[in-house]
């Protein structure tokens, strides 16, 4: 029996450093960054607050912060912040003054700049700007610069 005890908690403590091993912390806070808890060069798994600045290869569940900026890799859940800026790719609710996914984004972006590489659903604000775009953008300047229902369009453009 002490055998097997010793098996499961083996088990149980690869399990919890498995996340540390490959970079990856649930939380992190921070102020800007490099004072957070978590290393810029570190994935966030549940939930990140950036009182002034934050940066990290990518964000999970919870993103939240007046300049949320994330690397690479696939960033996903809620973002909500003044700025939130991302290298790579997302998916889920961009809520802010100016989001920005530089490569594909799927989900709803709500703010005054939106920016996108290649989007996927729906970019609510002034200015909506994707590459390609399967979706709609309400907004007062509208740009799909590839198959859009118009280059530039003022107040609705879409693809599909």
């Amino acid at each position: 029996m002490k055998r097997f005890q010793i098996i499961l908690l083996s088990i149980i403590l690869a399990g919890i450093a498995a996340p540390v091993f490959a970079g990856e912390k649930a939380v992190n806070l921070s102020l800007f960054t490099p004072v957070s808890i978590a290393k810029e060069t570190d994935s966030v798994s549940a939930f990140r607050f950036n009182l002034i600045y934050g940066k990290n290869t990518s964000v999970r569940v919870v993103d939240l912060g007046l300049v949320n900026h994330t690397t690479e890799g696939l960033s996903k859940g809620l973002e909500w912040g003044f700025v939130n800026y991302g290298e790579a790719s997302f998916t889920g609710i961009q809520l802010g003054a100016v989001n920005i996914a530089q490569e594909n984004f799927e989900g709803f972006e709500w703010g005054f700049v939106n920016s996108a590489g290649s989007a996927r659903g729906l970019q609510l604000g002034f200015i909506n700007i994707a590459q390609k775009m399967h979706g709609i953008q309400i907004g007062l300047i509208n740009m799909i610069k590839q198959d859009g229902f118009m280059p530039i369009f003022p107040f609705v453009n879409w693809s599909f």
